[in-house]
């Protein structure tokens, strides 16, 4: 029989067990490639396998024999883990970790982890890219030269961005770097965010305030960059949108339902606020008969703001070593769950 590299085989007639690598499953995924997580796991003695799971049903019949899972959005729940008896670690491809259980991988001796710096510029880039085209109106005058109406004047009132206000909801990385990227426009910036050293906020020039509804009332545009958990579904709302005024902005690029959608629909169809510029929404892909897709003051981007040539093969690099780490007797870095180190499997 022949010889693979990393593994011992021998056929069964000499009596002999097989013996193979400890298997990391991509548990499903929208990249093309994934060398530069083989690059990482493969001298670490370390099997990577490509399955496709969408349901809990899916992941524990494909991913029975899994050390580690590198996880974009499959539903990895306590039920999952519990039938993954071998599972070690798992690791959320992103920032974001609302579809992995957390506190159940605690108590089952799972190690949680995510990916929290691999585009933090990308996104901050991103949100400054949406606030620009919003600001500008640059899609409404596209469509105007390209339907062949050459008038500035389908766009007005667009009003001058120096002297306007961001309100930032949570001041963490891309947040931080938002705001350095917005300053040199003559931009003021606030932000709401309880958990955050208030010395950071002063460090970078940031007025933190207290609650979010007064960010809301002064903001001219509103960028939300807080994580999706119980407690922040929905966080913006019909009271905080109550708060803005007509000619406000909102930008989304952290978790759809941050936002409650059925609120920012009304408030932008009653004309209670100015547009929105929106890469994540409620349910993704966006249905086709989403009111969003027909209004001319909302720009609409597919969950993309993550994206660069460059942060493709950093995710899978950082989360691959996370594994690593994990099978090499350690930490993961960017760990979830620090409970969890007291009773591992």
């Amino acid at each position: 029989m022949a010889l693979t590299k990393g593994r011992r085989w021998t056929g069964a007639a000499f009596g002999v067990t097989v013996m193979k690598k400890p298997v990391v499953y991509v548990t499903d995924y929208e990249h093309d490639s994934f060398v530069d997580a083989v690059k990482v796991l493969e001298p670490a003695g370390l099997e990577l396998r490509l399955v496709q799971c969408r349901t809990e049903e899916d992941l524990i019949a494909k991913c029975q024999d899994a050390f580690g899972l590198l996880v974009t959005y499959a539903p990895i729940t306590r039920h999952v883990l519990a039938n993954l008896p071998q599972c070690r670690i798992v690791v959320r491809f992103g920032i974001g970790y609302d579809c992995v259980d957390v506190e159940g991988a605690t108590e089952l001796g799972v190690y949680a982890a995510n990916v929290p710096s691999y585009c933090e510029e990308e996104v901050s880039d991103h949100a400054l890219s949406l606030l620009l085209t919003c600001a500008r109106k640059v899609v409404l005058l596209n469509n105007a030269v390209k339907d062949g109406v050459w008038d500035y004047k389908v766009a007005t009132p667009i009003r001058p961005l120096r002297g306007s206000v961001l309100g930032l909801v949570a001041f963490g990385k891309i947040a931080q770097h938002l705001a350095a990227k917005v300053k040199p426009l003559g931009m003021e910036v606030i932000a709401h965010d309880p958990f955050i050293d208030p010395q950071v906020a002063l460090d970078q020039g940031v007025e933190l305030v207290d609650s979010l509804e007064e960010m809301a009332a002064r903001a001219d545009f509103l960028s939300v960059h807080a994580p999706l958990s119980r407690s922040t579904r929905h966080l913006v709302g019909e009271k905080v949108l109550a708060r803005m005024k007509p000619t406000a902005i909102v930008i989304n690029t952290a978790r759809g339902p941050v936002i409650d959608e059925a609120a920012l629909i009304r408030a932008l169809q009653e004309k209670r606020i100015g547009g929105a510029g929106l890469d994540v929404v409620e349910q993704e892909p966006i249905a086709p008969d989403n009111p969003l897709l027909k209004m001319d003051n909302v720009v609409l981007t597919p969950h993309a703001a993550w994206y660069s040539t460059a942060s493709i093969g950093l995710l899978q690099s950082l989360a691959a070593q996370e594994v690593v780490r994990v099978f090499q007797g350690e930490k993961p870095k960017a760990l979830l769950n620090p409970d969890v180190v007291h009773h591992l499997r």
